[in-house]
């Protein structure tokens, strides 16, 4: 029995997305958003820029990192 699968992998613009979002969520109190987008493939976004996130926006979001400082001092 055969069995076919479709894979999407990932573009690099994930992975450059993921790594932009990695490295500002170690200085930021908000989280940092990977958005899908259909013409630049994936960015980072980050949460602190808006008050709410846009409905347009959090329905692209495909990986999340929590921001990592702490606001409790």
């Amino acid at each position: 029995m055969a069995y076919s699968m479709h894979c999407a992998f990932p573009s690099r613009s994930y992975f450059e997305a993921l790594e932009a979002a990695e490295k500002r969520a170690l200085h930021s109190f908000f989280d940092q958003h990977v958005i899908e987008d259909d013409e630049l493939g994936y960015f980072a976004l980050d949460e602190g820029d808006y008050n709410i996130l846009p409905a347009h926006l959090a329905a692209r979001v495909v990986h999340t990192v929590h921001g990592g400082m702490l606001d409790e001092f």
